[in-house]
Parts: structure tokens; C-alpha cells; sequence
């Protein structure tokens, strides 16, 4: 999987994301799920996957959190950042999860979604003083395991438009044995010929992307 932005801005992300959750969890009191929520709702996290160098370089953990703040709630909290002897698991999972989110290219809406939460990272913490990989390969597990209980994103975004397997193969062309393997992971269906993901798109009003499952490689 080709990193999701340039290498250079890395450590800088990284340092941003620890430094912003630390904030918004030790300093204003919230939740580290809901904010990473509005992380993502707020349009921030979008620009992280992008490395757009104004957020991931360019403004402080405080500076974004203060900016995920107003984008969400339009209150910008008064409250001065702690300085902490030790980087608290928060910060760690900020930093953690910026690293799995350039690694695996991943949007950080799918990594969450896919079980892999500020909280669930938090759990993880012995892991702060290995190498960054292990974490890594430790969250691919995660998600690989969520994936297997989830339903694949044919089979929601067909129940979302309220047709069976039958209707979806009547309507694309595709054969109803192959829709039931692709929703069954049995066939990859991010190895699909161009021809049957426009077919199903097509039918399902949505975009070809939106078919397709997370792809799941951060080792190297």
C-alpha cells in the first residue's frame, strides 16, 4: 500500500494527532471516542489522509483541537494545554493511529468503524515502547477480525437500497453466485473486473469505492 502522503510530514502528524487527543482528553474533559468522532465529522481527518501540509505540519495538537471544536460545536474551549512528565496512552493512540493511517492509507472513518477506536488503542499500550510496526501488525489484526464479523459493503449498501441478492442480479447482470461471494468474502471483490464494479455501482446508486473492502497492508 503506497503511504497515504509524503514521509516528511510524518513525524510532525504524528506529534499533532498525540498532541491534540492528550488535549482534548486530559485538559477539556472529553471522551476520547466521541472527540476522535469529531475528529472525523468535522472534515479535519480529510485533510490528515490528504497530508495537507497546513494541518499536519502546520498547526499544533492544541491548534487542531481547538479547530475540531469550532467546526462541531461552534465553542472554543478556554483551557490551557497540562504539561505532562509522560506521554499519556491518549497521546500515544493519537500518534499511533496517525502512523497506521499513513502506513495503511486507510480513512481514519473506516480504521474507527472498523474497530479500531481511541479506546481500543488505549488498551494497547504496552506496546508504546516497541517498535511502531508491531502496532502495526497488532491493529491489522484488529480490523482483520471486525472485518470477518462485518457485513462486506455490497451487502450494506444492497440492504440500504432495499434489494435482495436475486433483485441486485436482475438489475446489474451480475450473476446472483457471484454477488453471494463477494458478499461472503469468499471472491475479493477488490479484484473485480472494472465492468462488474460499474454494473453494481450502477444498480446501487453509489460509486465504485464505495464496493470496494479496506485493504488491509502495512508491513514493509
Amino acid at each position: 500500500m503506497t503511504p497515504a502522503y509524503a514521509e516528511i510530514y510524518l513525524n510532525d502528524a504524528m506529534r499533532a494527532m498525540g498532541e491534540m487527543l492528550d488535549y482534548a482528553v486530559h485538559d477539556c474533559g472529553c471522551d476520547g471516542d466521541l472527540f476522535f468522532r469529531q475528529f472525523v465529522s468535522s472534515g479535519i481527518a480529510k485533510q490528515f489522509e490528504r497530508g495537507n501540509p497546513k494541518f499536519v505540519g502546520g498547526m499544533s495538537g492544541v491548534e487542531l483541537a481547538l479547530e475540531v471544536f469550532r467546526r462541531t460545536t461552534d465553542q472554543i474551549p478556554d483551557v490551557d494545554a497540562s504539561a505532562y512528565g509522560e506521554k499519556s496512552p491518549e497521546y500515544w493512540a493519537g500518534w499511533s493511529l496517525a502512523y497506521y493511517q499513513w502506513a495503511s492509507g486507510m480513512p481514519f472513518r473506516e480504521i474507527v468503524s472498523h474497530g479500531l477506536t481511541v479506546s481500543t488503542v488505549c488498551s494497547m499500550h504496552l506496546l508504546h515502547e516497541a517498535d511502531i510496526r508491531k502496532f502495526a501488525e497488532a491493529a491489522d489484526k484488529v480490523i482483520q477480525e471486525n472485518l470477518r464479523e462485518s457485513e462486506t459493503n455490497l451487502k450494506r449498501i444492497r440492504r440500504a437500497n432495499g434489494l435482495s441478492q436475486k433483485q441486485l442480479a436482475e438489475v446489474s447482470g451480475v450473476t446472483l453466485r457471484m454477488i453471494q461471494l463477494y458478499e461472503q468474502r469468499q471472491n475479493d471483490i477488490n479484484k473485480a473486473r472494472a465492468s462488474t464494479l460499474r454494473a453494481l455501482a450502477k444498480s446501487l446508486n453509489c460509486q465504485l469505492e464505495d464496493l470496494m473492502e479496506p485493504q488491509i497492508t502495512t508491513e514493509g
